[in-house]
């Protein structure tokens, strides 16, 4: 359905147009444009300024009337005078209420409206044609199978795989929601007439990730042209986004800070997103980046657990663990990694209860206290007299799960580039294992550290302790 080469280019408008869209709906540009770097086109549009700025005095340099902003509540607003819109959002259920689900079905709308083979289908707004000036993003979504490749043994490869399995059921969900639909059925779904495809899916979502904002006051959304400004982290971040105080969106140059005439004016995705994050929804890594920053490492609760289907079972937490530099050593957090460490002779419980509706859950608990949500556990361990032995095991979880990543990105080592590999995926992915290679080994020696200096390895009975985790056996140091 979604048309982007030069042959079935209607979802396509040339940058030159963009002016003339902005200006007719209320858009204001204060020294800057939205156009092309001269010299790196194929970083796609951006925000140039057209004269020389200077916070002190040319703030907001833009104003994004509040109708225009993509967010879970404007979507509410336009359901209510397109009759369509809202048949699609309440088909798909609770997916079609959260904010990404919202603005997917409206971005589907919209790429509807614009196919000439479709009639009479949702109503025409000024959104319609400001989809047709985003590109496509390279993400790694669309990497061949052998681009892929090249992520074995890192953090990104299976993002990516559980990433495409949301989407396909994503996807799903939508197709079974809407069939019944007599319009949706006969353009949409129609064995031989139908044009929506799981890629078409897949691009939208792209569309939506790699330039969704959590904007102040509003949440999770897209912001029209605001979303045209390209990353830049720390001090070469050059404004900010927020909205003032009738609820439109600005974009204001940083405090202090001065542009000259045909700069770029960047803004930050987010300089606390580890490498693996930015390249999964944005498709780039800067060139200044020195440090994967932070990695999420899956965990299993170990088979011979057996605790292990209760625990699985009142889990919310993800199924791993986040590394991170601080202090120029490497911090984690998890909620997991301590439902995964203790186990019944420490004082976890499982109890079957009854619902008022006579259905039967799993309610856990730490000795007397209940564990209502599992985030709450870790402070229960801290005030147990064996919290050492706690502290313990879960390091001792961490340090193994980290060589283990590691000797898998050792095994695979950096493969050469095939001619079937494009040049963007071999660099990324390269870089990515590189980062991602020197922050496991920089985790491993700080949590061996941890280890040896626990004062629990002069106690005689640790050993008999720390293996009643079900984990991984203890260090034998």
């Amino acid at each position: 359905m979604i048309r982007r080469g030069r042959t079935e280019g209607w979802l396509t408008q040339p940058i030159s147009a963009f002016p003339t869209w902005a200006s007719f709906h209320g858009v204001s540009f204060n020294g800057i444009k939205i156009s092309q770097m001269p010299g790196f086109e194929h970083r796609g549009s951006t925000v140039i300024a057209t004269r020389s700025l200077e916070s002190e005095k040319d703030n907001p340099l833009m104003v994004v009337p509040k109708e225009f902003i993509l967010s879970r509540q404007n979507i509410d607003i336009f359901s209510k005078s397109d009759q369509h819109l809202k048949e699609v959002i309440d088909a798909v259920g609770d997916f079609g209420y959260t904010a990404r689900g919202a603005i997917l079905m409206f971005l589907l709308m919209q790429a509807t409206i614009c196919c000439p083979d479709m009639q009479d289908v949702g109503v025409k707004n000024p959104l319609n044609e400001y989809i047709k000036f985003l590109p496509d993003e390279l993400l790694p979504t669309f990497w061949t199978e052998e681009e892929q490749e090249l992520l074995v043994g890192t953090t990104l490869r299976p993002a990516i795989r559980a990433k495409l399995n949301s989407l396909l059921r994503e996807y799903e969900t939508i197709r079974t929601g809407t069939e019944h639909i007599p319009w949706c059925a006969k353009y949409w779904w129609d064995e031989e007439e139908g044009q929506l495809t799981f890629e078409d899916w897949m691009r939208l979502d792209a569309m939506y990730r790699s330039r969704a904002l959590e904007f102040p006051g509003v949440g999770d959304c897209m912001v029209p042209c605001v979303d045209m400004a390209n990353h830049a982290s720390g001090d070469a971040t050059a404004a900010l986004y927020e909205t003032d105080n009738t609820g439109n969106g600005i974009l204001l140059l940083r405090k202090g800070r001065n542009i000259k005439a045909d700069e770029e004016v960047t803004i930050t995705y987010g300089d606390d997103k580890g490498a693996c994050e930015n390249i999964f929804s944005y498709g780039f890594l800067e060139e200044s980046v020195k440090s994967a920053r932070a990695m999420f490492l899956h965990l299993e609760i170990p088979d011979d657990d057996p605790l292990r289907p209760a625990k699985l079972a009142v889990n919310t937490a993800a199924p791993g663990f986040r590394i991170f530099e601080k202090d120029d050593h490497i911090d984690w957090n998890s909620d997991f990694v301590w439902l995964t460490v203790v186990n019944e002779e420490d004082g976890l419980d499982f109890k079957l209860r009854q619902t008022i509706d006579g259905q039967r859950e799993i309610q856990g608990f730490w000795k007397a206290d209940e564990l209502k949500d599992i985030s709450n556990l870790r402070y229960l361990l801290e005030q147990d007299p064996r919290w050492d032995i706690y502290q313990l095991r879960a390091i001792v979880l961490l340090q193994q799960r980290v060589e283990d990543q590691l000797q898998l990105l050792r095994k695979t080592g950096n493969p050469d580039r095939e001619s079937s590999v494009r040049e963007g995926p071999w660099h990324i992915a390269r870089r990515l294992r590189n980062l991602e290679s020197d922050m496991l080994e920089k985790a491993g020696a700080d949590f061996e550290d941890q280890v040896r200096m626990c004062p629990l390895l002069s106690c005689p009975h640790w050993i008999v302790a720390c293996s009643r985790s079900y984990t991984h056996p203890p260090p034998t140091t």
